[in-house]
């Protein structure tokens, strides 16, 4: 192989290290946090929740905004910087003294994960010639998907030894590919363009934090108390003076013109739904699990593990499907099939452990269904943009992913609050699958997606460049 071969296939491979493990650190610490009740005996679920949720609100936030700053100061530059942090915060974050220290740090490391992610996705492109650039989309997608699918066992396995693991296992691959990169990846021009707008990436942080903190805390603050009064007040106001900017500064934090495209914006509503219905699911299981029928953290990461499994193997074939019959019909058969899974679970689900008979089937039938979803979700999210765009989509959607999430994880941490019975576990399997179903329906109504070929591509070329653009 000759050196620029050899750089340009560590290049890659440096890349996606950074996707992998930012996928993996949304969901990993969720297993976890039968471990941390062990260090941090007075905090509830609800407090718990937030080392997700932080993470989760700071990588929302900030990634289309980085994505910006990457183009303004080089992309190589802005990757390895968040690649940096987010090794370094989690160093801190598994030596947390307290829980407070540890979501604190949880939000910096969300801020790494944002700074890596639009700038990981430009290098990589940069990598492939213009014609091939749908399988650089493709492989980012699918290395992400595999990070979170692979999130639950992997952190099962280091949880049973101490949850910290969850985060020093990241300290080698950052720190060899922070080290790999610095020499195999090229800078790239920066491209000037207006400065992404500060103000609106602090406000809608801090709006969806407020939404999240309402419903997570909700219980057991009081419904009527006016710190819920006050933050749902916060929320709402937050959220509509980011809209409003969003239409006046050059630069916004969330994007008009993206959102203006109908199965765009369907897409995108239907990810933050589906990915509810994934937070809500990932809080819920491994809680039953552990909780009601008392197994190691390592037992029920295996027990989950069917799922993550079932996904991977359908997801390729249904991406193929999305392509032939609509990602409209594919979508709405993955999200019932997903809901299906977690109406299994509140049906028949009891304080009598049955993995084979009664936890197993819904596993795998989830699993197909997220399979299966994923690849609609990523298709109508960006398909209708013009290429140029398509990263700016793909930045759109991810961003709708974990905000999705986090209202997910808050949701069931308000449910599952105190001592939960089985009623609250049914009734956290029954959100799941609600958001699943709402998120079915926002891409059956997309109907059929088609982005017209580039000029002098055929029917083929199309049909390829949509397989792998859907492959999520």
């Amino acid at each position: 192989m000759s050196s620029d071969g050899l750089r340009r296939g560590m290049s890659i491979t440096v890349i996606l290290i950074g996707v992998f493990i930012s996928a993996v650190d949304m969901l990993i610490v969720n297993i976890a946090f039968p471990s941390m009740q062990e260090s941090f005996p007075s905090a509830g679920l609800t407090s718990l929740s937030w080392v997700m949720s932080a993470y989760a609100i700071t990588f929302a936030a900030l990634l289309l905004p980085s994505g910006r700053w990457a183009d303004r100061s080089g992309r190589k530059r802005v990757f390895l910087l968040g690649l940096g942090l987010f090794t370094a915060v989690s160093a801190v974050c598994a030596a947390a003294p307290s829980l407070e220290v540890l979501v604190a740090f949880r939000a910096l490391q969300g801020v790494g994960a944002a700074l890596m992610a639009p700038s990981s996705l430009g290098l990589l492109l940069g990598l492939f010639a213009p014609e091939r650039r749908g399988i650089a989309i493709g492989l980012w997608t699918a290395v992400g998907g595999v990070g979170s699918a692979a999130a639950l066992p992997l952190g099962g396995l280091l949880a049973e030894i101490d949850w910290r693991w969850v985060f020093v296992v990241n300290l080698p691959l950052g720190t060899a590919a922070l080290l790999i990169g610095a020499w195999s990846l090229r800078r790239s021009a920066a491209e000037g363009g207006p400065v992404p707008d500060l103000l609106g990436i602090a406000v809608l942080a801090a709006s969806v934090a407020a939404v999240v903190a309402t419903i997570a805390q909700g219980q057991s603050w009081g419904w009527g108390s006016p710190q819920v009064i006050g933050l749902s007040a916060v929320g709402v106001v937050g959220l509509a003076y980011t809209v409003r900017r969003a239409l006046r500064h050059p630069a916004p934090v969330i994007e008009p013109a993206i959102l203006a495209v109908r199965n765009v914006a369907l897409g995108n509503v239907a990810t933050g739904f589906f990915f509810m219905g994934v937070g809500a699911m990932a809080m819920s299981t491994i809680l039953f699990l552990t909780q009601v029928w008392g197994h190691s953290t390592l037992r029920g990461a295996l027990e989950i593990a069917p799922g993550p499994v079932a996904a991977t193997v359908f997801a390729v074939p249904s991406g193929i499907l999305a392509v032939r019959y609509g990602v409209h019909l594919v979508g709405l058969a993955g999200a019932t099939a997903f809901a299906a899974g977690g109406i299994w679970w509140a049906c028949v689900l009891d304080g009598t452990p049955d993995f084979t008979g009664h936890f197993l089937p819904g596993s795998v039938i989830g699993g197909i269904g997220f399979g299966a979803i994923l690849p609609a979700l990523a298709a109508a999210s960006t398909l209708s943009l013009p290429p140029e765009r398509v990263a700016t989509g793909t930045g759109m959607a991810s961003m709708s992913r974990q905000i999705g999430m986090a209202l997910g994880v808050a949701v069931v941490a308000a449910v599952l609050a105190g001592t939960p019975d089985l009623s609250s576990f049914r009734a956290a399997f029954l959100i799941m699958a609600g958001a699943s179903l709402v998120s079915g329906l926002a891409l059956f109504a997309v109907g059929p997606v088609r982005r017209p070929a580039p000029a002098g591509t055929g029917e083929d070329a199309q049909q390829e460049h949509m397989t792998q653009a859907a492959t999520r």
